[in-house]
């Protein structure tokens, strides 16, 4: 696959288009100036119900399933950046831990 394609597929039934567009565009605003992104694509689900999964080149970077609970911004931000651009500063929504897992090589 391409480098620096991120699905975000979405329970149709749910409604979650919205949740997963928003998150789209905060995606692309973080990320669109590093030149490390192709696509950034919503992808509706009729058939599973209740899924909402976030992948980077096919690495899922997101599960509310595995997870729980839905993604803040920063957090899907951090696991994006941690698989497409490892050295970038995220700044203000960077987290002490984000770094820490960085330097060890996780």
């Amino acid at each position: 696959a391409m480098p620096g394609v991120i699905k975000i597929q979405y329970c149709v039934k749910c409604k979650w288009q919205l949740r997963a567009a928003w998150l789209a565009q905060e995606l692309l605003s973080t990320f669109e100036q590093d030149d490390i992104l192709t696509e950034v694509c919503l992808v509706p689900s009729l058939k599973v119900s209740g899924v909402f999964e976030v992948t980077c080149d096919d690495k899922t970077v997101w599960s509310r399933k595995a997870e729980g609970r839905f993604p803040e911004a920063k957090e899907l931000k951090q696991r994006v950046r941690d698989v497409l651009v490892p050295s970038k500063d995220l700044g203000h929504s960077d987290t002490p831990a984000a770094k820490k897992a960085k330097t060890e090589g996780k």
